[in-house]
């Protein structure tokens, strides 16, 4: 198969339609609002059985609870004009939580609006939580404070409610694993993923150690993606396949065979306002946008990189899925 970019992915087995779980989206965001069900779709066309709308702020938590039931209502109503039951669409799952990123928009009355709604309304999972010290501005010592208390805070939160968590952590993988270590959250009894994994070697191994697994996006397929793919060897050789789950992150981190411009970094935090509007990807070309159907090719590179065979990796990510996220959906081919 030649991609987009001219690369080549030979598998005997690409023509296959594998059942998948897109561990994180942002499925929810207004860039789907158009398409949002056709290319639900679509995905589920290609094998995405089960996705998950992650939460990053506040404000946005109730457009997850309602993109749902719009989406489940959209998918019913269609199965009766057609007069089919089978399914259609994945099934979408939902995870709250206060992105470390957006920290200075973050308040205690968050929190504990966000821990009634983990009664309330109980989510799969907590996320996305964690560290981030990608700017300046969040290196700052009154910034790493109010994150590392966010953080324990809905770590606390996952314990109580025996949920997994789902880590955001960026340039700071050293100060987040120490913080897990001192914490009484164990991802061995409770799962959870290191989201959109982007640390090195010693890091992949040590948030394998404690139980997590590592979320692999569409920066696999970026064969100058260096230390990233030698971070996922170096921890499969140690752990096995075991130890890894694959995302989209849409609308962000699209497969380089399925870009049209040159940028798949995040978008998440950029034009960002404190208001009530979401500007989160409005400035993103949606030719470039990534969408659930290109979670293949996540799959298919890790395949490739791995020397895997796709039909083995993808059921085993499957049970790695199910394990992260505490769920015993069936795999069937």
């Amino acid at each position: 198969m030649i991609a987009s970019d001219g690369s080549s992915i030979n598998h005997k087995d690409k023509v296959a339609i594998l059942p998948l779980i897109d561990t994180h989206t942002h499925f929810d965001a207004p860039i789907f609002d158009d398409d949002r069900v056709r290319q639900a779709n679509l995905a589920y066309d290609k094998g995405v059985c089960h996705l998950l709308l992650v939460g990053y702020l506040h404000r946005h938590f109730s457009r997850l609870y309602d993109t749902q039931q719009q989406y489940h209502t959209s998918i019913q109503m269609d199965r009766v004009i057609a007069s089919n039951q089978k399914d259609s669409s994945p099934n979408m799952h939902i995870a709250l939580g206060l992105h470390p990123f957006y920290i200075e928009q973050h308040t205690d009355a968050h929190l504990a609006d966000m821990a009634q709604m983990l009664t309330r309304n109980r989510p799969l999972a907590i996320g996305e939580i964690g560290l981030d010290a990608f700017t300046n501005a969040m290196k700052q010592p009154e910034m790493v404070a109010k994150q590392q208390r966010f953080f324990i805070a809905q770590l606390d939160m996952a314990v109580e409610h025996q949920l997994p968590v789902m880590l955001h952590i960026r340039k700071a993988h050293a100060e987040a694993l120490a913080l897990l270590k001192a914490h009484d959250y164990d991802a061995h009894k409770l799962g959870g993923i290191a989201h959109s994994f982007s640390g090195g070697v010693q890091e992949a191994k040590a948030f394998v150690k404690l139980g997590f697994k590592l979320g692999v996006t569409g920066q696999i397929t970026n064969p100058n993606a260096k230390k990233l793919r030698f971070a996922i060897q170096a921890a499969v050789n140690k752990y096995g396949i075991e130890c890894l789950v694959i995302e989209t992150d849409c609308p962000d981190m699209t497969p380089i065979m399925c870009q049209e411009v040159g940028n798949s970094h995040s978008a998440l935090g950029r034009n960002s306002d404190n208001g009530s509007s979401d500007k989160e990807w409005s400035n993103r070309p949606s030719y470039n946008r990534n969408v659930p159907a290109n979670l293949p090719y996540v799959l298919y590179s890790l395949s490739e990189l791995l020397d895997v065979p796709a039909t083995i990796l993808a059921e085993q990510l499957w049970h790695n899925s199910c394990n992260a996220l505490q769920t015993n959906w069936c795999y069937s081919l």
